[in-house]
């Protein structure tokens, strides 16, 4: 099927699918109402929360803000005269999906899967809101998601200085939130010394969110997909990307020629582990696995686990994949603590 077929005949209307209004000026009304879930900082015997969450403003007139995930234990937290980094908790820094234009760390099903990592992995978690497109288009969200870090390493924020080990921490995203985290880490490894006293060990890429002009196999198979169909993902690219550029801009295809091979030279010097996941029901799927070869190529310390079946963002509708995640990162990324 070539990629005019593919087009004529889409039968979704993709402003329909996404739930999104044009306005004359560029904006968007967004028609998604998803339950947000509010932040629970204080302990309550009654409702035995496993998870305390707290939500700071990093920069408010960017609307920049965290919310932190601490596990909760016998109704304590860790214990606050600790301060040996071998009994503070791995660090996740991480960020939603949602296409660039929408949703948060608050949004329930983040919160649900935030909260859950947290308890089964025992990890502090650091859930980033970012400016949204297409009000502010990349690379917004990238910005946005580097400040969050800048502030991460400088914070006093007592859950973060009491608890969290900041030479052990790894940068997480899926879909939208995977592309953040791959440019970030990008960014990240360019500038590690000025990150210090944290020091990145990883990135987590749960389905991330990539493209290109040219329509892989996979893109083609499933272009009427239910889950993410082309059109609206083509549209999300419209609405994200710098005004003026194409799909084969770096953001949206990290192959592309000029991209980031030198910044992944320093990855491999680093010995950062790299996770990418994805399952053949996704459209994504031949793009997820052409990023995986192209650092593998570059000997980058990756590894790509993909599934049969599924479908893109089924974390949130089918728990045995949130388990299988969970077991995925227990065994691959905090195996062992990488020396930097």
């Amino acid at each position: 099927m070539s990629n005019e077929t593919a087009q004529s005949q889409s039968t979704i209307n993709p402003y329909e699918y996404l739930q999104i209004i044009p306005n004359p000026d560029g904006s968007i009304i967004r028609k998604n109402s998803l339950p947000i879930r509010p932040a629970t900082p204080d302990h309550d015997p009654a409702n035995n929360i496993p998870v305390l969450t707290k939500d700071i403003i990093i920069n408010q007139s960017n609307n920049i803000w965290v919310r932190i995930f601490l596990p909760h234990h016998d109704h304590q937290p860790l214990d606050q005269s600790s301060s040996n980094n071998n009994h503070k908790l791995p660090l996740i820094v991480y960020y939603h999906g949602g296409g660039f234009i929408e949703f948060g760390p608050d949004m329930i099903a983040f919160h649900i899967v935030c909260s859950n990592m947290a308890i089964e992995l025992q990890t502090v978690i650091v859930s980033v809101n970012y400016r949204l497109a297409p009000e502010h288009r990349l690379p917004a969200a990238y910005d946005d998601a580097v400040e969050a870090l800048q502030w991460i390493k400088t914070t006093q924020e007592v859950w973060l200085q009491k608890y969290a080990d900041f030479s052990n921490c790894f940068l997480m995203g899926e879909s939208a939130g995977a592309n953040i985290t791959y440019h970030v880490g990008l960014r990240a490894a360019a500038e590690v010394d000025h990150l210090l006293p944290l020091q990145i060990r990883g990135l987590i890429l749960y389905q991330p969110f990539f493209g290109g002009i040219k329509r892989t196999d996979s893109e083609l198979r499933l272009f009427n997909n239910a889950k993410l169909p082309l059109c609206a993902a083509d549209l999300l690219w419209q609405l994200s990307l710098p005004l003026g550029v194409d799909r084969n801009h770096e953001y949206c295809n990290p192959t592309v020629e000029g991209g980031s091979a030198e910044v992944l030279d320093q990855i491999k010097l680093l010995r950062w582990k790299v996770m990418v996941t994805g399952c053949d029901g996704d459209p994504l799927i031949d793009r997820q696995i052409e990023l995986v070869k192209f650092m593998e190529q570059k000997g980058v310390q990756v590894v790509g686990h993909f599934t049969a079946g599924g479908y893109h963002g089924g974390q949130f509708e089918d728990s045995s994949n949130v388990e299988a995640l969970f077991a995925l990162l227990q065994k691959i990324i905090f195996s062992s603590k990488m020396a930097v």
